[in-house]
């Protein structure tokens, strides 16, 4: 018997702690259900139609249901979900994603925090080291040793492992250098973090950490699992910066469940089955050929001119909404509303038709024309004149 959508909160909180999976998406009393999406517009189970903003947290570069991802990824689920075997498909993208950012080897996974966790064991394994250095209010997936120390559920002796410093402090940083650099394996930053404001961190100082990195010997691991899709080769390659290890996820996916490592021949030379010491990392579905060949296609349909275009829309929208007087932040295709009561604002949003990440990330898609943007930033400012 089909359950009426006013009957599905209840529903779900028999059965889903708090009637949902992903903190993420909750927003109180309890989140909207959807029902189907097509191009940049999300359908709930009521009925209402809004432009998808999130896109699933900036993964949806392309919008849904893009009509040659989904050939592509109905075509190799007729041939084959996953294999206890390679496929070319691993191999293929694993080009793309060289060719793209210029690092040369890749290992992939089922999700960004994943990822992390890759990275962060083949750093200490190649280092032969255990302390990390991150950045306060720098979101790296959910993993126990890159969450915030005040997290629920996660050991002390796991935060001993990390040194967190403010944001862009220069100072901060060269201390923490100078008392624990010989101990450091690796130095994890995002270059524009979402909870951090999702502000661009100083060219100068991302160059002054690459250099402090190399002389310490420790390696730096660029997250770029939000912001690949600021750039062809992701946001890495706007700042010049070269990276150990970048971490990827989301866009390069294609709508399906990925993550990735990528670095340089002697770093990841540890994941080699036939070397010494060799770093083991399994995965069921990892490298599944439904999300290699998705993503690869995903990326295919944005070369260097569709990220331009989609990156002045963005940059368009932040403007116009700066020009009204609402405080923004982010690049490109990326977008913050720095607002003081994020449930308040985002069901605003949500009731002017704009679905919105629960902290006011908008993240624009492929699929959206210049009157969709038009039209989603009077909705913005028509959701923001409520909210006050």
């Amino acid at each position: 018997m089909r359950i009426a959508p006013d009957e599905l909160p209840e529903r779900a909180r028999a059965v889903l702690p708090g009637g949902n999976t992903r903190s993420t998406v909750f927003v109180p009393p309890h989140p909207p259900y959807a029902v189907a999406g097509e191009g940049c517009v999300v359908t709930d189970a009521q009925g209402h139609r809004v432009y998808d903003c999130n896109n699933n947290y900036t993964s949806l570069l392309h919008g849904h249901a893009r009509r040659e991802i989904v050939e592509v990824a109905t075509e190799t689920l007729a041939r084959g979900s996953a294999f206890g075997l390679p496929t070319e498909s691993e191999i293929e993208l694993a080009e793309l994603l060289r060719d793209r950012t210029g690092l040369t080897r890749w290992r992939f996974c089922n999700s960004g925090t994943e990822a992390v966790m890759m990275a962060v064991r083949v750093a200490r394994a190649v280092t032969e080291r255990s302390r990390i250095i991150r950045f306060e209010a720098s979101y790296h997936g959910t993993y126990d040793g890159v969450v915030a120390a005040s997290a629920t559920g996660v050991p002390g002796a796991v935060e001993e492992q990390s040194v967190i410093l403010p944001q862009a402090d220069g100072a901060a940083f060269d201390a923490a250098m100078r008392q624990h650099g010989h101990e450091v394996a690796a130095v994890l930053i995002d270059l524009m973090p979402n909870r951090a404001g999702l502000r661009p961190v100083p060219r100068d100082f991302v160059d002054h950490v690459r250099a402090r990195t190399r002389e310490y010997g420790s390696l730096l691991v660029v997250d770029e699992v939000i912001t690949f899709r600021l750039g062809v080769g992701g946001l890495r390659q706007r700042y010049g910066v070269a990276a150990d290890l970048t971490t990827l996820g989301k866009v390069i996916g294609g709508g399906f469940p990925v993550g990735a490592v990528g670095g340089s021949v002697d770093v990841m030379k540890a994941f080699d089955p036939l070397g010494d010491g060799v770093v083991s990392w399994g995965g069921t579905f990892s490298a599944n050929p439904v999300s290699m060949r998705a993503g690869a296609t995903a990326l295919r349909l944005y070369g260097k001119s569709e990220v331009d275009r989609l990156n002045a829309l963005g940059d368009r929208l932040r403007q116009e909404l700066a020009d009204s007087g609402l405080p923004v932040s982010g690049f490109g295709s990326l977008i913050r509303l720095l607002v003081d009561d994020p449930t308040v604002t985002w069901w605003a949003l949500y009731r002017e038709g704009v679905l919105a990440g629960t902290n006011g990330l908008l993240a624009l898609s492929t699929a959206m024309t210049d009157d969709d943007v038009t039209e989603i930033g009077t909705r913005v400012r028509a959701a923001a004149r409520a909210s006050t």
